[in-house]
């Protein structure tokens, strides 16, 4: 149980965050520290909690993110520049928010430290490249050729994740990196596979897949997802550790993720192949064996649930996705 702590989230305003704000905020002060690029929290119905306080500001800006994070008991480092569009697009900003915006959120806590009890921060599964079958914690990382725009984004989460473990190890800063494997659920706006194609789904428009569609995928919901953050804040075994998350059970295709999407939905959306846009994770399956030991971490929802629960939610925040068409199926 955590209650009547300070607890500060970065990127609190988007996807996880918003997940987290709502587990905590009863019993908690949740400071929220986002630039509001995506935007979750404003479509909930704790947005104006008195419980909860926003910052509107960027990682990038160093003072401001420790003047805000001061008292903190608990601080989620949330924040990134995350999809491959935005990485494509933009891998310079990719590249400064990822590692300086950790590196800030890492000062933040140093200079809170005799408040903080746990400094949590997010990695990502694409550390170990192209092909990761049942990958573990302690599986080599992995990234592709130098040049190749979707790697800029792994690199730059692994350049966090080491300085996090610099960190607890040199200034003693209570930490744990979490390395997600495909979230999704309902809350989710912008890019996400799972996100995108059920918006599309409900439509009956055209579901786009880039590439031929064998890529390997295991899919976590996001309660599957809060609940390992939950415990990994709680249990003193996971600090000074690395924790992949996700549902190594909930594997699928991405054409099979499609066809499952359209069927579940009772959708008449066609499935149409694309050329990728750029280097692909062909296989990415986790090991969640030492979360379970470290944290007693396993996952629940299965993938045709997760995926009704995200369609159900998405069909009433349709003010969430602005580009949706209003019409849905039956």
């Amino acid at each position: 149980m955590i209650k009547n702590k300070r607890i500060f989230i970065t990127g609190g305003a988007g996807f996880i965050g918003s997940s987290l704000t709502e587990k905590y905020i009863e019993d908690n002060e949740v400071v929220i520290f986002d630039n509001f690029d995506r935007d979750t929290l404003s479509s909930t119905s704790f947005n104006d909690h008195p419980n909860l306080s926003i910052v509107k500001s960027d990682v990038l800006d160093r003072e401001r993110l420790i003047e805000a994070a001061h008292g903190a008991n608990i601080i989620v480092h949330a924040a990134a520049v995350a999809g491959i569009d935005n990485t494509v697009k933009s891998p310079v900003n990719t590249m400064l928010v990822n590692m300086i915006g950790t590196a800030n959120a890492l000062a933040a806590a140093h200079a809170t430290k005799d408040t903080v009890e746990r400094f949590l921060e997010f990695s990502t599964s694409e550390i170990f490249g192209s092909q990761a079958y049942m990958a573990s914690e302690t599986t080599s990382a992995v990234t592709g050729a130098v040049g190749e725009a979707r790697w800029t984004y792994a690199v730059s989460k692994l350049a966090g994740e080491h300085l996090t473990h610099a960190y607890h190890r040199e200034h003693d800063i209570p930490t744990v990196t979490i390395r997600p494997f495909n979230i999704y659920g309902p809350g989710q706006t912008g890019e996400g596979a799972i996100s995108i194609m059920i918006r599309r789904a409900l439509a009956n428009e055209d579901l786009f897949i880039f590439g031929d569609g064998s890529q390997i995928r295991a899919w976590c919901y996001i309660d599957d997802m809060i609940d390992a953050i939950h415990k990994s804040l709680l249990d003193k075994r996971a600090i000074g550790e690395s924790l992949n998350i996700g549902n190594s059970k909930a594997v699928t295709t991405i054409y099979g993720l499609a066809q499952t999407i359209c069927r579940v939905l009772g959708s008449k959306s066609n499935i149409i192949f694309k050329t990728a846009l750029s280097a692909d994770i062909e296989l990415r399956i986790p090991s969640t064996l030492k979360a379970k030991e470290y944290i007693d971490f396993e996952a629940q929802v299965d993938l045709e649930q997760g995926l009704l629960n995200t369609a159900e939610w998405i069909k009433g925040n349709i003010e969430a996705f602005p580009e949706m068409p209003k019409i849905f199926v039956d």
